[in-house]
């Protein structure tokens, strides 16, 4: 079995056991430490996390003196405590307006408040500023229940049961089998991946779904071309790259021949998939051996990227009988209008910019908007999910709008669970071949781009133990961090040199933050078994108490993600947090420190560590120990 789908399918069931361990019912690592401190996880409000993220419980301790000094409903006071931007601002951050009381000055009741609160052992700091009270962890607690708390946690900090018992379908990367598998492909993949480990570390039942462009009169232009240009060698070698190749030359037959030339190749594609719309078992033979073989290719490409999927479906895969239902619905509903042979339906009267779509040909042959719609029912039948999420190109928002639309007007209440989360377009992308961009032609080039700057460093170099692998894992970083860091929605240029420098807030950046601290680590010959006894009583420097902050707002940052679905608020985290491991390097020195001072260092690192590794799993990088 190859390294990366054994490798994935091992992640696969780390993440699945972990959901389980997730049970409210259980006595929680943080629980325990809390209870030492006489901080109750009892929450005053049911959006409270309290036994499995601190600061929620910080969050409880804050609510509770604030509803005794205003009154105010906890549930306001609990959704009203802000994260803040930068750590000078605190760690929490309330506006005194977000309490909806009336015929106060909110800069006068917050400095009266702030003087006022009781900040037990709890906090360190309450100050007001202007209509804002900022608060600030007590250190102490934050390094004797956080950081024994990681480390009991493990791989399971940062996870959150906040979508236990509920069923995610996430339908993304979905390339056309008869065209490449090209950079739009690629975002789609990257971020559904994300989403997917995202919503599976929240508690959710997560079905991965490739929905594969598989159908349609393209593969007649391919059928058509195939033989005229096809080789059975070439395709069982390289079936992606060989079948786009007879796919460019057949659509330059059609070009040259004209679209309307009559018995030409655009004809031939039209009867051919007539045939395969027909079931004429000839024609659909040569269409599932494409397939196929494309399916296969794509798997050991998605394993690279610590991808798999649960179901590879696609439009040839919708039942003719859930496509005939649903134009029956159409019609029954009044949406469908006639206009020379062709149905459509106007969308307009429901919602202006939507216009007219087309659901069926004149000649009978189905549309994808329409297999879209008999798909989206389908798996509401199979799987009757509590939300079902698109990961589509913003290229075809209207398209996604319309279907929803489409759905709705059809009298689906399960219409409003379905979410569309779309991205804009990498620009700059080429090879040094200047060929066309697959994703396998991405990675491969990332890969000798990484190996040739591992090797300038002989003395590491030797010290890997597989340096091919540990270069592919760091340049499939480079590629996918590179895409991750700025807001989904926002275009970005590729740049190869940007993407594979070690400095700088790149993909190999965080590779190397990940294997310096597992050395720090490996060095220190401690047992990390023996680091939650430390004496934490001996990390006084700030940048400990910095990095503790950091460390502590890891799950709050697990829960914005999940509201906004940008893989960036868990990549500018990562980076943010190892910015503050590189400033520690200078002054938390380990080896040559007495070893009550270097247990308690080593503890905060190994913590710091152990985020840093939860981050890049949820990302879908594969962090490496050495390189």
């Amino acid at each position: 079995m190859p390294y990366f789908i054994k490798h994935f399918q091992t992640l696969k069931a780390t993440i699945l056991r972990q959901v389980r361990n997730m049970s409210e019912t259980q006595v929680s690592p943080l629980a325990d430490q809390l209870s030492k401190l006489g901080l109750s996880t009892e929450a005053p409000v049911p959006q409270s996390l309290s036994n499995h993220n601190l600061s929620d419980a910080l969050r409880n301790y804050i609510t509770e003196e604030l509803h005794k000094l205003s009154n105010v409903d906890k549930s306001i006071i609990f959704d009203s405590l802000d994260n803040t931007s930068t750590m000078d601002k605190g760690d929490l951050i309330i506006p005194i307006p977000r309490l909806r009381l009336k015929g106060i000055n909110p800069k006068d009741k917050a400095a009266e408040w702030a003087s006022l609160i009781n900040k037990g052992q709890y906090l360190s700091q309450v100050v007001a500023e202007g209509p804002f009270i900022k608060f600030f962890f007590n250190k102490s607690v934050l390094f004797k229940t956080l950081i024994p708390t990681v480390l009991a946690k493990g791989d399971n900090y940062g996870n959150l049961p906040l979508g236990v018992g509920k069923k995610l379908v996430i339908e993304f990367s979905s390339p056309n089998i008869a065209k490449p598998f090209h950079a739009g492909h690629l975002r789609s993949t990257i971020i559904g991946g994300f989403l997917s480990n995202l919503y599976a570390k929240a508690g959710w039942d997560v079905v991965r779904t490739n929905y594969l462009g598989d159908w349609g009169k393209q593969f007649g232009i391919l059928a058509v071309g195939f033989e005229k240009y096809g080789s059975e060698e070439q395709l069982e070698k390289d079936p992606i790259q060989h079948l786009f190749e007879v796919y460019v030359k057949v659509n330059n037959d059609i070009r040259e021949e004209g679209e309307d030339a009559p018995n030409g190749t655009n004809d031939k594609a039209r009867e051919y998939f007539k045939r395969m719309e027909n079931g004429d078992e000839r024609a659909l033979s040569l269409w599932k051996r494409f397939r196929d073989f494309s399916i296969e290719k794509y798997i050991g490409t998605y394993a690279r990227l610590n991808i798999t999927y649960d179901v590879y479906s696609g439009e040839s895969q919708v039942p003719k009988e859930k496509m005939k239902g649903a134009t029956d619905i159409f019609a029954k509903k009044g949406l469908i209008h006639e206009d020379r042979g062709a149905k459509l339906i106007d969308l307009t009267k429901f919602n202006k910019k939507l216009g007219k779509c087309l659901v069926e040909k004149s000649d009978g042959t189905s549309l994808y908007l329409t297999r879209d719609v008999g798909e989206a029912i389908r798996r509401h039948e199979i799987y009757n999910f509590d939300k079902m999420i698109y990961v589509i190109a913003s290229q075809q928002d209207l398209h996604v709008a319309q279907f929803f639309e489409i759905l709705k007007q059809m009298g689906f209440d399960w219409a409003k669970n379905l979410e569309h989360v779309n991205f804009g377009m990498v620009q700059g992308m080429s090879t040094r071949k200047g060929t066309v961009v697959f994703l396998d032609n991405i990675l491969e080039e990332t890969k000798e781009r990484m190996h040739e700057v591992m090797r300038k460093n002989k003395d590491k170099y030797a010290q890997i133990e597989d340096p091919e692998k540990i270069a592919d894992l760091v340049g499939i970083s480079a590629v996918m961090i590179q895409d991750m860091q700025s807001k989904r929605i926002n275009n970005y240029e590729f740049k190869w040199d940007r993407m594979t420098s070690f400095e700088g807030d790149t993909g190999p950046y965080l590779q190397y933050a990940h294997s310096r601290l597992s050395s720090v680590q490996r060095k220190s010959g401690l047992d990390e078994s023996t680091l939650s006894d430390a004496d934490f009583d001996l990390l006084t420097e700030p940048c400990a108490e910095n990095l503790i902050r950091m460390i502590v707002q890891y799950p709050d940052t697990i829960k914005k993600a999940l509201k906004n679905h940008e893989p960036s608020t868990i990549v500018t985290y990562l980076f943010n947090l190892t910015h503050i491991v590189s400033q520690c390097y200078d002054i938390l020195w380990v080896a040559g420190q007495k070893e009550d001072v270097a247990k308690a260092r080593l503890a905060l690192y190994a913590s710091a560590r152990k985020v840093l590794h939860n981050g890049m799993i949820l990302l879908g990088l594969t962090p490496v120990d050495r390189m």
